[in-house]
């Protein structure tokens, strides 16, 4: 029987936008037994750049995937290295919540000793040391690099490769170099165009947050694993209602 799986952008755009987001999953890593439904969410942050933004993140993601197992989904990606809503969601399902931050993090620590995350703007520093302080892994982190470059979160790095890929590879040569990284974690799913340059000029391994979480996500499947309920427990009074007549009163 084939899996479904619900990959959840955390910022509204058209559909040209979700398809430049969708093809960090190519067909041949989605393979046989899945299939993969990329969907933005309706309403929201614009850019991330703020706690403002991400608390958007949070209530959207969870609103776009709290129907995700009614629908007929197996399983949820959240398409954003912030993890956005993802204990909520984790708290009122019981299918797989994957995050492409804890997946990315706790993978970088199995490949090495020291990892740093090299992002495009120091205004998404604060999603990292969220989830770096919540998973404890402070002292698994060698640095915080940004190449002071706004991002387009639709656009992505279309037409911009050779400048870009240039200052993602200098600051991950720096971190590196300077800071003891043994592992560089892309500090978004939406640099996923980066990731072949990075990981064929660079002397240590580059985690593609996004593909990583979808990898993570198709092995819990296969091995009919999901988190604990105990962990992670229901609401005893859920109020889903509620939540998705937001803006309708």
């Amino acid at each position: 029987m084939t899996k479904r799986i619900k990959i959840i952008v955390p910022i509204p755009m058209d559909e040209a936008g979700v398809q430049n987001r969708a093809e960090q999953i190519p067909p041949e890593m989605v393979g046989e037994g899945f299939e993969v439904a990329f969907e933005a969410v309706t309403w929201g942050a614009a850019l991330g750049d703020s706690y403002y933004d991400a608390l958007l993140m949070d209530m959207s993601v969870f609103e776009a995937g709290i129907r995700a197992e009614e629908e007929g989904f197996d399983a949820i990606c959240i398409d954003t290295v912030s993890d956005s809503g993802m204990y909520a969601l984790r708290s009122r399902l019981s299918i797989p919540v994957v995050g492409p931050g804890q997946a990315s993090l706790h993978t970088a620590c199995m490949l090495g000793h020291k990892f740093s995350v090299v992002t495009m703007w120091p205004q998404w520093f604060h999603f990292y040391r969220k989830t770096i302080g919540e998973y404890k892994l402070e002292a698994r982190c060698a640095s915080l690099r940004s190449i002071n470059t706004r991002p387009d979160l639709a656009e992505l790095l279309e037409g911009k490769e050779e400048v870009v890929f240039k200052a993602l590879e200098e600051e991950s040569r720096k971190a590196i170099e300077e800071d003891g990284a043994d592992v560089i974690v892309l500090g978004s799913t939406t640099m996923h165009q980066s990731h072949a340059h990075l990981a064929s000029v660079l002397p240590v391994p580059v985690v593609n947050p996004g593909q990583v979480s979808f990898e993570l996500c198709k092995m819990y499947l296969k091995l009919g694993l999901t988190h604990s309920k105990t962990a992670f427990a229901s609401p005893e009074m859920p109020n889903d209602a509620g939540v998705l007549a937001r803006g309708n009163g």
